[in-house]
């Protein structure tokens, strides 16, 4: 089957739907490719490129016209078809893109009509098997990066503190609304450039990934839901009060807001309002990444810089991602690689359709294979749960933790350890042996301080540093080992053994560590 790669019509658009790594790797899969001339001009992929690119195992790539790339069995694009590029799909041709078949009732019908099949890219389910192909996480991790590097260029001053001879320097201050892919990405590239992050989602299962991004998540007094799906839905009226006058507090505090809220086939809810916006700072930015939908914050103008009265700069831009338009081009490029991967597992270059398989039933949204085609979306509903596991009803009974020891238990225990030490000392034969004792009781009471303060997680290259100390031990044994008393020879070698343990296995365990942080590991 042949593959045609065409130029984007829609206008600006930057992106190109594959690239010359992705379109060898679709001839591995037996398929034939043409590309439009010019597509990937934007992208930094010219003629060239994918002229160069070299056949694969089973099928060629070539440069031709508009007219044969949209002759091909199946056309892959990254926006929906237009009403003239839809006339120009053959029926029973194949047409992949983002085509948001929720909010497109009329793309479906005019694709029904033509009598093709349309596989809509957005419209993936959240499955971990079908990440590969999540053209939404893609594009969206890229965009709440750009939508941080546009932040910072509209700020102008930088986001790192410094403390120089010339005075003080605070930290930029982010506030991030939603915590979904866009949102940890922008986290994170603030976190990197070294702002003070704060971040809100309505899923309280992401508060942990969003502190592990190095922000702050911030808590609301109010009952949340945990997600059944992956996807935030739309709150309750208890939870936009609850949330309304943390909006206001943290957008007034922040130098720049990121917004990502989005709730599937609805407008994006309206969180930043108007006198918020005109309570913040001079200087102050705002990125709606919603602005498509709608927009997050009051005065979002999309494809807009909207400057307020009160000097707030509010982006409204949609193509974030098109701005780093060669590395989201080879992003979607891969998850239509990955697709056409499951659609063709004997990789003989003919596309099939399962539908017992909920990743093609659910991205399919026109099936035009029987003699007259279907509109096949909605799909039936895929159960996915980002909830932890519900615990098993008969559990076993968890054990009951030992309550901890008492003031007069601990005063007690110590009295004894000082009346032992007085006891060892008072008895020992020699001097040698009271002063020995004395270094080894002070050398257990500063080890027990001063481990007991390390982190769990820094037990284990912690054991790199004890390695040191073992090896003290080896030597000292080593010394004492060929004395007279038998007794000191039987505990040079126990000495001798244990030490040489800890060292060795030391080192293996921190090989093992820094070998995860090898490139290729």
């Amino acid at each position: 089957m042949l593959i045609g790669i065409p130029r984007e019509s829609k206008q600006g658009e930057t992106l190109v739907a594959a690239t010359a790594k992705t379109v060898t790797q679709l001839t591995n899969l037996g398929y034939d490719v043409i590309v439009e001339s010019g597509a990937g001009d934007l992208a930094d992929q010219p003629d060239s490129a994918f002229a160069a690119a070299g056949d694969g195992a089973g099928g060629s790539v070539r440069v031709g016209t508009t007219q044969e790339v949209w002759a091909a069995d199946v056309v892959v694009k990254v926006n929906a078809p237009s009403d003239e590029e839809i006339g120009r799909l053959r029926r029973g041709a194949t047409i992949i893109s983002m085509m948001a078949p929720g909010r497109s009732p009329e793309l479906l019908e005019k694709l029904q009509a033509q009598g093709v099949t349309a596989l809509a890219m957005d419209a993936v389910p959240r499955i971990s098997r079908a990440q590969s192909m999540d053209v939404l996480s893609s594009m969206a991790n890229v965009a709440g990066y750009r939508a941080v590097v546009e932040a910072a260029h509209e700020f102008g001053r930088m986001f790192t503190g410094q403390v120089t001879a010339a005075g003080k320097i605070p930290p930029a201050r982010v506030f991030v609304v939603g915590a979904g892919v866009a949102g940890l990405a922008a986290i994170g590239a603030a976190s990197a450039m070294g702002a003070i992050v704060r971040a809100f989602d309505v899923r309280p299962e992401v508060a942990e990934q969003v502190e592990s991004m190095g922000a702050e998540f911030v808590h609301v007094d109010m009952e949340q839901e945990v997600s059944s799906d992956g996807y935030a839905k739309e709150m309750s009226e208890a939870q936009v009060a609850a949330t309304a006058a943390m909006y206001d507090e943290e957008a007034r505090a922040a130098d720049i807001v990121i917004t990502t809220a989005l709730i599937p086939g609805r407008p994006a809810p309206s969180l930043i309002t108007a006198e918020t916006v005109a309570g913040m700072r001079n200087g102050s930015v705002i990125v709606d990444m919603a602005a498509a939908n709608g927009g997050n914050a009051a005065g979002t103008v999309a494809d807009q810089k909207v400057v307020t009265d009160n000097g707030v700069t509010i982006l409204g831009y949609t193509d974030l991602a098109g701005r780093l338009a060669a590395q989201t081009s080879q992003l979607y490029g891969t998850n239509i690689v990955n697709l056409l991967k499951l659609l063709t597992p004997e990789k003989d270059g003919n596309l099939g359709l399962d539908f017992d398989d909920v990743v093609q039933r659910g991205i399919t949204v026109v099936d035009g294979r029987g003699e007259s085609a279907q509109i096949t979306w909605p799909p039936p509903a895929v159960q996915v749960s980002a909830a932890p596991a519900a615990a098993p009803a008969a559990a076993a009974p968890v054990k009951e933790a030992k309550p901890p020891m008492s003031a007069g238990a601990k005063v007690g225990l110590v009295l004894g350890a000082i009346g032992l030490f007085w006891l060892v000392n008072a008895l020992a034969p020699t001097e040698d042996l009271r002063r020995h004792f004395t270094v080894l009781m002070l050398s257990i009471v500063i080890g027990y301080y001063v481990i007991g303060k390390v982190a769990h997680a820094l037990h284990t290259p912690l054991m790199s540093v004890t390695n040191a100390i073992s090896g003290v031990v080896v030597v000292g044994a080593l010394v004492q080992v060929a004395s007279d008393d038998k007794l000191v020879v039987g505990l040079s070698v126990v000495a001798i053994l244990l030490a040489s343990i800890n060292v060795f296995g030391g080192f293996a365990v921190t090989r093992r560590m820094l070998a995860m942080f090898s490139k290729g590991a």
